[in-house]
C-alpha cells in the first residue's frame, strides 16, 4: 500500500445487513476503503483473483466454505495476506484454530465501530488484536494439560494405527515400507511419550482417548 493510501477491506461474512453496517462505518473512516465484498469463503477466493485486499475481514460461520477453510487457502495463496477473525463465537477451540491457521486478529461482531477500524490498522503494522473472549480462551488453553499423544509425529500415528489394528512389527514394516528396525525404534518413542508399559497399553491408551480420530 503506498503511502496515504486508503486501508483497503475486503468483508466477508454471510449476513448482507453484517456487510452492509460493517461498509456503511468503514466508509467513514477517513483512512479506509471497502474493496470487496463476499458471502462465503468460494466467493472471496473467485473476488481475490482480482481484487486487491490489504485486511480482510472474515466471518467463521458460512456456508459452502467457511471462514476457517478460507483463511487457510488464502494464506496458502499469499502468505502475506492480513485476515481479521469478526465472528459472534469464541469457544476455545475456534480461537485456537483461527490463530492456528494465521488469523493476524480475533474480534467479536460487538465490537464498537472504533475498536473494529484499531483492529484493522493493528494489522497493517502486524499487530494483532484479540477480543477478551479470545484473549481468555488463550490463556485457558495454555494452562490445561496437554492431551495424551499431543507430541506424536505423523510417523508415529501411522504406527499407533497399524498397531491398534493388531499389526506386529514386521507387518507394519511390510505395510510402511519401511525396515524392522525403524518400525521398533517408533513403538519405543511411542510407548515413552505415552507412559504406556506395553503396546497393548498404548492401544487401550490410543482407544480411549481418541488419539486417532
Amino acid at each position: 500500500m503506498a503511502e496515504g493510501s486508503p486501508i483497503r477491506v475486503f468483508i466477508v461474512d454471510d449476513q448482507p445487513v453484517v456487510r452492509q453496517g460493517l461498509s456503511a462505518f468503514l466508509m467513514a473512516m477517513e483512512d479506509m476503503e471497502i474493496c470487496g465484498q463476499a458471502s462465503n469463503g468460494r466467493d472471496l477466493l473467485q473476488a481475490l483473483e482480482t481484487a486487491r485486499a490489504d485486511i480482510i475481514l472474515m466471518d467463521l460461520k458460512m456456508p459452502e466454505m467457511d471462514g476457517l477453510a478460507a483463511t487457510k487457502v488464502v494464506l496458502e495463496n499469499n502468505p502475506k495476506a492480513r485476515i481479521i477473525v469478526l465472528t459472534s463465537y469464541h469457544s476455545d477451540e475456534m480461537v485456537k484454530e483461527a490463530l492456528q491457521a494465521g488469523a493476524m486478529g480475533y474480534v467479536l461482531k460487538n465490537a464498537t465501530a472504533e475498536e473494529i477500524a484499531t483492529a484493522i490498522r493493528n494489522a497493517m503494522v502486524d499487530r494483532r488484536t484479540l477480543a477478551p473472549e479470545a484473549a481468555d480462551a488463550l490463556i485457558r488453553m495454555s494452562k490445561a494439560p496437554a492431551s495424551p499423544g499431543h507430541d506424536l509425529t505423523d510417523r508415529e500415528r501411522d504406527v499407533l494405527a497399524l498397531m491398534v489394528e493388531g499389526l506386529n512389527n514386521g507387518q507394519i514394516a511390510d505395510r510402511l515400507v519401511i525396515s524392522t528396525a525403524t518400525v521398533k525404534f517408533h513403538v519405543g518413542n511411542i510407548l515413552s511419550k505415552l507412559h504406556a508399559a506395553n503396546r497393548v497399553e498404548a492401544v487401550s491408551l490410543a482407544l480411549k482417548e481418541g488419539m486417532l480420530d
